[in-house]
């Protein structure tokens, strides 16, 4: 009789703990799903609220729309001696000609996004490559989380050192920042070239697994050589002043804050962001598919560029596209790097102003309903659309790479 209460509890306890296992997963998947339709919620609303507040520009019988023509949002207005795009919101406030074309607005936007992929996915897909199928698994276990953590740099940071210390010092030193962007490329081609013309035990000795740690005294070496040849250049082929050539002969304003320094800035930005998406779709390609590749006699070269980049492409596509939307959405960089000057030419050496810079500064002085208001909500819209669709666009693509690898699973 005494062993009989012992022996049942030791015959529920299994069923009880089972219960409460259950339980707990019932409510942990209650609460994820619970918030994720949150955040879905939360993003309609915004883009309803956004929606709801511009309408009113666009009702014939709202009072701003005897105030302001719709067609003044995308098309030249007559400006001096010609018609021109331009964004002066402030002269809705003073009753006089209403020049708030969204176009300047939108071309600093999209340059700025510009100048940063072109800095951003070379070499965060370069590095991608480089530390997925080359390195070596002891130097990428130090590296990919130190390069990775580079994305939490705040955007602030970035743009003080762009805007206050690298722009006036590269306006002051133009030659030696052209010679240095134009020798760095060049001199790592000119190495490589040099490396496989070395004895094997040479390349060995300067191993790919490698390469980030013995390429660093060379880029040294690059820098200082282009601080030694850019008064040489300067003196030879642009009259002893760059700058001065710059202006005279391009007709170019050069400015300190401009679209190439915040374009260095950005890419800075959205380079971690993309390297750690583009490596993850390189790592994720079936190894079984570069090893036989390779075992057919093709070259490493040969297996990346004709087996291993065209399977990973939608994962590639996808991380360049999160970072165009980052960088289109980006606001501090923008704000302390442009000069915040709403120009529309092709100047790269002057300053533009784009959509989130315009809602950041502008928004507070703004009076609340009125037609300033409005247009920059428009502004916040068009904004929030494009980051979204791009987001969908890249999400989209990430399923279907996950697809494809499920298939190519299965079939071997």
């Amino acid at each position: 009789m005494p062993d009989t209460p012992t022996s049942d509890f030791s015959a529920q306890s299994p069923l009880h703990s089972h219960r409460y296992r259950q339980r707990r997963d019932r409510l942990a998947r209650a609460l994820i799903t619970a918030g994720g339709i949150g955040v879905l919620l939360a993003v309609l609303a915004i883009g309803v609220f956004l929606a709801v507040e511009v309408l009113p520009l666009f009702l014939p019988f709202s009072s701003t729309a005897p105030e302001l023509e719709l067609s003044a949002l995308w098309q030249a207005q007559p400006y001096a001696d010609g018609l021109e795009y331009r964004w002066l919101p402030y002269r809705l406030d003073e009753g006089e000609a209403a020049y708030v074309s969204l176009v300047p607005l939108a071309w600093g936007t999209l340059e700025a996004a510009a100048w940063a992929l072109v800095l951003a996915v070379p070499l965060a897909l370069g590095a991608a490559i480089h530390s997925s199928l080359y390195m070596s698994r002891p130097l990428r276990a130090r590296i990919k989380p130190t390069l990775e953590l580079m994305e939490a740099m705040p955007g602030v940071v970035l743009g003080f050192i762009a805007g206050l210390v690298l722009g006036p010092w590269v306006e002051q030193h133009l030659a030696i920042a052209l010679t240095t962007v134009l020798l760095l490329p060049l001199g790592v081609i000119v190495l490589a070239g040099v490396r496989r013309c070395l004895p094997s035990r040479w390349r060995l000795v300067l191993s790919l697994r490698w390469a980030s740690l013995w390429l660093i005294p060379w880029l040294i070496a690059l820098v200082w050589l282009a601080h030694w040849l850019a008064p040489l250049v300067e003196g030879w082929w642009f009259g002893g002043d760059l700058r001065l050539w710059v202006e005279t002969q391009l007709g170019w304003d050069v400015e300190a804050r401009n679209a190439l320094i915040l374009g260095l800035a950005m890419g800075f930005a959205v380079m971690p962001g993309i390297y750690a998406l583009a490596e993850e779709a390189l790592v994720d390609v079936p190894r079984d598919l570069s090893d036989g590749a390779q075992a057919m006699g093709a070259t490493r070269w040969q297996t990346l560029t004709r087996v291993v980049l065209p399977v990973a492409w939608p994962g590639i596509f996808s991380a360049v596209m999160i970072g165009a939307g980052r960088a289109v959405g980006e606001t501090m960089i923008v704000l302390m790097a442009s000069g915040n000057t709403a120009l529309m030419n092709g100047n790269p050496l002057d300053g533009l102003r784009s959509l989130a810079a315009s809602i950041a500064i502008e928004l507070p002085e703004a009076g609340p309903d009125g037609i300033h208001y409005r247009l920059l909500l428009l502004a916040a819209l068009a904004l929030f659309l494009f980051t979204f669709l791009v987001n969908t666009l890249a999400e989209l693509v990430r399923t279907r790479l996950r697809q494809r690898f499920r298939m190519l699973r299965s079939d071997s």
